[in-house]
Parts: structure tokens; sequence; C-alpha cells
């Protein structure tokens, strides 16, 4: 003030105004203030005086640093809680926000003398004002002995502290609680070297004389959790070599430590500063202004890939151009020189942009994750990510970036909604990743589990400690994998190619005695249910034709994957339900459909394409190409996953590939497996085209391709003189050969439509028509393949050799 006094008050974020809560009057060098939850008690450190002003004055008998415990409700009684010559901090508790007005404070006091004590302080109401209950001295206990470091964590009331032990250290954690005193919840062992090393106090308060003193000879660490049960240790270490910066990240909940190597592109001497970190929730982030910015995902930290790099102009943050930072809170971040707090965040805009305009895979896989996870699943930017994927699928060459995008976008729809889902879902297509970040090199160390000794806890420690259990029991094999349904798949394939899709139906209404038949009928009810839970998404027509026609395959792939996953999941998540279960592989199977769906949306809209192209008379336009290509992609994306496609998907596959490929390409990818003939897709090509030359071969070149099944089928539907005789060869093939050793009664002349004096064709017909008599049929369902069909296109062709009219 302008009287040279000492004001203390307290910001209200909401009002936005400073309430005044106490003063004195002398200007004090003040280290450390708190007040507690009813703002009724302030306890304030300050020095006293300089060293100087000691010796001059000669009080040898004043302590140098003074720690009150001040009455302010109304300003009465001030208590002398410490007078030493150790800088003391002071941290009131904070209970519960839904918590009465308590009678009851605790106080936190942590000396430079390497300890932290708790006082219990009592108070009573008299005569409108509040005070301290206790005549004599404070009730107090010792929380923390020889430590080295410590951190508060001021939302969660925990605090986390270093002591030193033998070879390595030993970082502890005591929480406290709203109604009873604390208990010292965590252990584990890290090697970080403590030797020599002042104390470091984090979120204690910032005393910049005093951390500038001590910042060379202390710890440069901090403690992050995370919402979903994260431990993160990260601490700067000394590097031997100049222009290098080295940094340590401990994911205690997983069980192992990083140590990164960065070798700086620019080295300006006096700029090189320690590492800055900052939680960000689902990442953490190492700083070095001017340098790089490291975003490091707290939840799948195994692969480098997920780790963002950014150097040069990426890595700035806007307002942050020093080191004197501080993380306090998450998305937080403390600036220490100029006494600014911010929000500090992710930029959508500046990520997408990023992506865009990496040209390194390791650079767009770790930004596609981050987008993914960071902003969920919002609809624009899901629409631009899609648009960079249809542009970028030759681009990534060490993964598939319309797998990548399914597989985060189902992990990130679906974990929320369950605990310890994220645990048994697969977050990525890739295994492995061979990559590397250029300039970074990365030492991976497996480290001891941390302790954990806590009774009926509940948030953070119980999703730490199910994230150890889960490190316990190799938590990659418990990662839902494609492989044991690609194997069941395949073997359900084999049966498939014993009968159509149809008649497989057909098959199973048959034989339901049968314990596989009984399995089968299972899947496709799992498909059905599947199909009519996507029927509830879709209140409007859909831009793309899909989910319109019966595709027995894909429902049989989707039924599978239903059943599996169910499998998997019941395995592990007993306790949730069988009911609930159902629902979250229901929700599961139907995202990823609906995410194929919405990849075909976007690239439709894109291209503005028609609702419908099944107009073959016509050839494909530039963006139909592009859009084949896609689906091309899409399919080997679905193919590598053992992943189902939605009910359509293949018919209109091939619609865009008769109208954009010359016949031998088309050929070529339907020989290859990248287009499939589907009885809707070829039963409208042969009604549809007319029979000039060109057409002719095209459906010539597809009908000879068609399976056995699915060609009897929709040869019917292609009238044509050569087809005609095809399908009368076949019928009396077949006849013939269920016929097998039959005898057969006399024929009967008089069944003959038309009579004819050649004799071995006479003979024919006859045999034929007693075979119908005697009720063996190859073609129950086709009632125009008979006896006198065949009679009819046998005449034909016998004219047509013999160059005669037939009339």
């Amino acid at each position: 003030g302008n009287q040279r006094n000492t004001h203390i008050g307290l910001y209200d974020l909401q009002t936005k105004q400073n309430e005044h809560l106490y003063m004195f009057e002398r200007d004090l060098h003040i280290i450390s203030c708190s007040v507690n939850n009813e703002r009724t008690l302030l306890a304030v450190s300050f020095r006293q005086y300089t060293e100087e002003a000691r010796v001059s004055r000669l009080l040898q008998s004043v302590s140098k640093y003074l720690t009150l415990l001040i009455e302010i409700q109304p300003i009465n009684n001030v208590r002398v809680l410490k007078a030493v010559d150790s800088c003391v901090r002071v941290q009131f508790l904070y209970p519960v926000e839904d918590r009465n007005t308590s009678t009851e404070s605790r106080l936190l006091l942590v000396s430079e003398d390497k300890y932290i004590e708790q006082f219990d302080i009592r108070v009573v109401a008299e005569e409108h004002k509040v005070v301290i209950q206790n005549s004599g001295q404070l009730p107090r206990a010792r929380v923390a002995d020889d430590l080295v470091w410590a951190q508060w964590d001021m939302m969660e009331q925990r605090l986390f502290y270093i002591v030193p032990k033998e070879s390595r250290s030993t970082l502890k954690c005591v929480q406290f609680y709203p109604d009873e005193n604390f208990n010292s919840i965590l252990e584990s062992h890290l090697d970080i070297s403590v030797n020599d090393t002042q104390l470091k106090l984090v979120n204690f308060g910032y005393d910049y004389c005093q951390d500038q003193d001590v910042a060379s000879k202390s710890l440069n660490l901090q403690v992050f959790t995370s919402k979903a049960g994260g431990l993160c240790v990260c601490c700067s270490l000394a590097s031997d070599i100049p222009d290098e910066i080295m940094y340590s990240i401990y994911f205690l909940h997983k069980g192992y430590n990083k140590t990164f190597t960065v070798s700086l592109e620019r080295t300006e001497s006096h700029q090189l500063k320690e590492v800055a970190f900052m939680n960000l929730d689902y990442y953490v982030a190492a700083y070095l202004p001017g340098q790089f910015l490291h975003l490091l995902n707290i939840q799948h930290p195994d692969l480098p890939c997920y780790s963002l790099f950014l150097t040069g102009e990426d890595a700035r943050i806007d307002m942050l151009q020093n080191c004197s930072i501080q993380s306090p809170l998450m998305s937080t971040v403390l600036d220490c020189h100029v006494g600014s707090m911010y929000a500090v965040s992710i930029s959508d805009s500046a990520l997408l942009q990023f992506l865009q305009n990496s040209k390194r895979d390791s650079e767009r896989l770790a930004a596609l994750h981050c987008a993914l996870l960071y902003f969920r699943h919002t609809e624009d930017l899901e629409m631009q990510i899609i648009w960079w994927i249809s542009d970028n699928l030759s681009t990534c060459h060490s993964f598939d970036p319309i797998q990548e995008f399914i597989i985060a976008s189902l992990y990130c729809r679906m974990c929320p909604e369950t605990h310890d889902l994220d645990k048994l879902l697969p977050y990525t297509s890739l295994l492995d990743w061979i990559g590397i970040i250029p300039g970074v090199t990365c030492a991976t160390d497996i480290i001891s589990l941390p302790v954990l000794e806590f009774q009926n806890s509940k948030g953070f420690w119980e999703k730490l400690n199910s994230n150890l259990e889960s490190v316990k029991y190799a938590e990659p094999h418990l990662h839902y994998h494609s492989n044991v349904l690609r194997r069941e798949w395949r073997n359900i394939l084999i049966v498939l190619l014993l009968c159509s899709f149809g008649d497989f139906c057909l098959f199973i209404n048959q034989r339901e005695e049968r314990t596989t038949t009984v399995y089968l009928r299972n899947i496709f009810e799992n498909a059905k249910k599947v199909l009519s839970y996507l029927d509830t998404w879709y209140s409007e027509e859909r831009l793309v034709p899909l989910f319109q026609e019966e595709d027995y395959e894909q429902q049989l792939l989707m039924g599978l994957m239903v059943a599996q996953l169910k499998d998997h999941l019941m395995r592990h998540l007993q306790y949730v339900g069988k009911k609930k279960i159902d629902q979250i592989v229901l929700d599961y199977v139907a995202n990823l459909l609906n995410l194929v769906h919405r990849i075909l949306k976007e690239v439709w809209r894109r291209y503005q394409l028609h609702s419908c192209i099944f107009c073959f008379d016509e050839r494909g336009s530039v963006g139909e190409f592009a859009v084949f290509h896609i689906m091309s992609r899409i399919l080997e994306a679905a193919n590598g996953m053992c992943m189902p496609l939605p009910p359509g998907f293949h018919t209109l596959h091939l619609g865009l590939g008769v109208r954009c490929l010359p016949l031998h390409t088309l050929l070529h990818y339907i020989d290859h497996g990248v287009l499939h003939l589907t009885e809707t897709g070829v039963r409208k090509l042969l009604k549809d085209l007319d029979n000039t030359e060109k057409n002719e071969k095209l459906k010539f070149s597809i009908v000879m391709r068609l399976p056995e099944a699915l060609g009897q089928k929709v040869r019917q539907f292609w009238n044509h003189p050569t087809n005609a005789n095809f399908i009368a060869r076949k019928y009396v093939k077949l006849l013939l050969e269920k016929l097998g050793n039959r005898q057969c009664s006399r024929p009967v002349p008089e069944r003959l439509s038309v009579p004819v004096e050649f004799l071995p064709l006479n003979y024919l017909s006859n045999m034929l028509a007693d075979i119908e008599n005697q009720d063996v049929h190859p073609y129950e369902n086709q009632d125009h393949v008979n006896v006198r069909f065949v009679e009819e296109t046998a005449l034909k062709h016998t004219m047509n050799l013999l160059g005669l009219k037939y009339s």
C-alpha cells in the first residue's frame, strides 16, 4: 500500500474482486499464507529481518522467520506457531465442498529443515466472533521427515514427497481425508539421485528469491495424476553433453519409465534452462521454450508414435516464453516470473493444421490420435479428419489411417461409459511401431510397481489400483484382438462354400437340432439386433445407399464379432453384468458400422455424388472414381482388421467399379477379391444393360466368374440365347447326375410340345420328361427351366449349327 503496509487479500474468481483479509502495518517479505475454508483463520509465514539487519542491530535473539496464526473474523488474536531461522510454508487443509461449517481446521507446516507437521485447530464462536479454543499449545502430528522434495495436490488434498534411501529414493503419498486424520497410501522406489540436494517444494506458493537460490541444487520434478488413474513422475536430468537435454517420465501406473534425450538444433547457452512439465490430463507435456514441446500420452505411452514431438513454431505456447513455469492444477500453468496463471489447452485448429502439413508418419499418427482423444468426436473435427484421410491414403507408409481412425474413434466413444473398458478394447491397429522421432532417443526401463495401502477409497486410488492390477496380469494381452475372430471366420467360410447364402439360411432352418446350426442361428440373431439398433439412429433418408439389402456374409461376420467380443468382455467384466455387456457390444459393433457409413457420407458430400449411382449405362465421373478408390482402401482396412462392413457396401463398390473401370481392370479387381460380385449388383447389371457387343462382353465376363450357387440365381434374369443355352445344358447335366442309377420308365411321346424327327432329341426329351415325372428337380424354384425350355433351346442350337431357320 501507499503507507508501506502489507495487505493480504483473497481473489474471487466469480466476482473478479479481492476480499480483504488482513493488514500488517509494515512492509513485509511474506513467504507463504493460507486461509481456512470458513475464512476465519489466516496462517502467514514471513521473513522478519534480513541477515544484514540482524548483524547491524545485534538482534541475535530474534528469529529470522516467523509463522503466525491469526483470527480474522473479526480481527482478534494473533498466535505464533513458529519462530525459527528456517523458512516455513503454510497450507490449510480443505474438506469436501458440501460439508457443513466445521469447528476444526487443520494446517500443514512445511519446514525448510525437511519435515512436515500438521496442526489441529479448534475454534468456538463467541459474541459474533470466532476464537481459537485451544488455550495452550496446539495439538500437532508429524506427517513426514527427512524429505528432499514435496508437492501439494490442492484439488485432491494429498501430499507427495520424496525421502532418500541409500542409492535410490522413495516417493510417498499421504492422503488427507475430510473427517479423518491422514494415511500414507503410496510408496514407490525411484532411480533418482537426491544426494546433496536442497529441499524443493511444489504448489506451496512461490518465492522467487528463494527458488532462484536453490534451483540449481534441487530436484526439477513434478508428479501428475489423471482422471483415468494415471500417475506420472516427471524429472529433468543433468547431461554431460552440451546442447543435449535429458528428462525422464516415470509411468508408475504402467510399471516402466522412459528417458528421453533431445539433441537441440540451435543452442544459445544463456537461454537454456530446465525443462518445464505440464499436466494436460490425457497428456504430460515437457516444454523448453524456443526448442521443443513434447506431448506424451499418459494412457498409452508404450508406443512412441503416441508422443507428439513439436519443434520450431509448432512448439510455441502463446504467452509462455520462459521456463519459470509450474503446473499447479490440471491444464493450468503458473508463470512464476510474471506472476500470472494461464489455462493451457491444445488448439484444435493448430492441431489439424499440423496434421495436414506433417510429412512424417510419426507426426501424422500422433496428431491423429491426439485429435480423436483430446477433442472426442465432434462432427466438424471428424469431417476434417476424414477429408485429410481421403487425401493421404497413399502417403502414410507405416500405418493405415482408416484403420487408426476407426479403432481410435471407437475407443474414445466407448471407454468413458464403463470403468476398466479401456483395458479391454483395442486403441490402435498397430501391434508394434518401428518409426523414429528425428533428434530424439528413448530408453525404456522396467520399474517396480508402487505399493498401495488403502481401504474403501474411491476415485483416483481405485482407478490407479485397477491399472496396477492390469499390469500384473500382462495388460497388452487383455486388449481384444481380431486373431480369434479371424480363425473362426475362416472356419465358417469353409461351410459357406458348400452352399449359397440363401440356401445356407434354409440349411439352418432345416437342421436346428445340430449344435453348430444353433450357434450359427445365434450369430445371425446378433447381426439382426445390430442392424435393427442402427435403424433407430437413421431417421432421415440416407445419402449413401447402404443398409438397403441383405448381405448374409457381412451379417455373419457382424454377428460373429458380437459373439467374440461378448465372450472377451465376459471373462474380465463379470461384475458389470450380462445385460450391460450385451449393450456395450451392441454399441461397439453398431458404432463401427456407423463410422464406415460416416466416412462414405463425408466423401459423398465432398465429391457431390448423387444418392444413387446404379445407372450402368453412363461412365463414372472423376468424383466417383475418387470415392471408388477410397472404398477400395476401406475394404483393405476392413480385411486387415477382420471387420464387418455395412450391408450394401460391396454392391455400391461394384456399381462404382463398373462405371469407372475399363473391362480388363474391372475383371482384374474381381479376380483378386477387391470387388465382390453380389446378387443385387449382378442382377441389376444383367437386367439394366442392353445386349450390345460391349455390354455382352461385360455380362459374359461377369457371369463366368459367378460362384455356382449365385450363378443359378441371377442367370435367369439375363434374356440372351447363349445364356439360355448354358442354363439348358446345366439343367440337363444336373438332371442326369441326380438320376444316377435309377431306372426310368418308357418315355411318353405325348409330352413333346413340338414333334421332331431328330430321334436323339426325341429320346432325350422323353427321358427328361420321365425324370421330371419322378420328381427329380434340380431347379425346384425356377419354373421356366423345364423339358420344354430344354427342347426349344436344343432345337434352336441345332438349327443354328445346320444354318437353317427356326420358327
